[in-house]
């Protein structure tokens, strides 16, 4: 649980401005202004209008957030990984996806709340002092219900991204070590780099293609915060048909870019921190 707290808090603090620009890509814009249609132009805006800080917006929260509930994640999974039979000797990538499925339906219980603040302070013209006050206000203005109302989004998005994202990071290591379990020291050297390797591939595989339910997810958490457009349902097949009808179908794939540039590089940081953590954690 240390380690997974050490990799979820160093993952997510460290590629914050990129989880904010596809924020800013993925949400509806403030009357007046524009969609960024790229990368480029919505850092360039941000840096523009509210500077170095404007990129680092909500990141209390997600430091408080991915703490505890990457902590229940990585637990979760080791503990679901070893009761599906994913540590016995050979591959097991269907015992690995199902143990990720399973820790993630555990993180998103803990870590949405904090995902809803935190993706409410990364908006344009948001119109909150800072974390606190956010959580404030959304209680007061719309309920406990605002906080989860994009939980089961979540899940549909979350369960296939990290049962294809564990299963891949699985198969990728193995692919990459090979026949080197028998080095032992050269092992141990290289054990590092296949992780990250492995970690990175996954992560971006997985986020480019769950890119459209991420969407969705940020619509909800977003619902009536700079704009009129209201979705009326929880579910996630209405609102994806709302917004390929208004919007059209490439809307939905909005963000992909700054989502993989965030996911591979995180889920290979998170992998590394983890797995080395466990390492010096064993020592003690």
């Amino acid at each position: 649980m240390v380690a997974g707290a050490a990799a979820g808090i160093g993952e997510h603090v460290a590629m914050y401005p990129v989880d904010t620009v596809k924020t800013r890509m993925q949400a509806l814009a403030h009357p007046g202004q524009q969609l960024h249609s790229s990368v480029v132009t919505a850092l360039r805006n941000v840096l523009r209008r509210e500077g170095m800080g404007g990129l680092y917006r909500g990141v209390a929260a997600m430091a408080l957030g991915a703490g505890p509930s990457h902590a229940l994640y990585f637990a979760s999974y080791e503990a679901a990984k070893q009761l599906y039979g994913g540590n016995r000797e050979g591959h097991h990538p269907l015992a690995t996806a199902a143990a990720g499925a399973t820790a993630t339906i555990v993180n998103d219980g803990c870590m949405t709340p904090w995902d809803v603040v935190k993706q409410r302070m990364q908006v344009s013209h948001s119109p909150y002092r800072g974390v606190l006050h956010c959580a404030q206000s959304t209680f007061q203005e719309e309920g406990l219900r605002a906080f989860y109302k994009s939980y089961w989004t979540t899940l549909v998005m979350n369960v296939p991204y990290t049962a294809l994202h564990f299963a891949a990071y699985e198969s990728i290591k193995k692919f990459l070590v090979g026949g080197e379990e028998e080095e032992g020291e050269e092992e141990e050297e290289e054990g590092l780099r296949v992780q990250l390797v492995a970690g990175g591939v996954a992560g971006g595989l997985a986020a480019a293609a769950t890119t459209p339910l991420d969407v969705v997810k940020t619509r909800l958490q977003l619902e009536g915060l700079n704009s009129a457009t209201r979705y009326n349902t929880t579910s996630v097949w209405p609102v994806l048909r709302q917004i390929a009808r208004e919007e059209g179908a490439m809307a939905l794939w909005r963000g992909w870019q700054p989502r993989v540039l965030f996911h591979a590089p995180s889920a290979a940081i998170c992998w590394g921190i983890y797995e080395t953590s466990k390492k010096l954690l064993g020592g003690i």
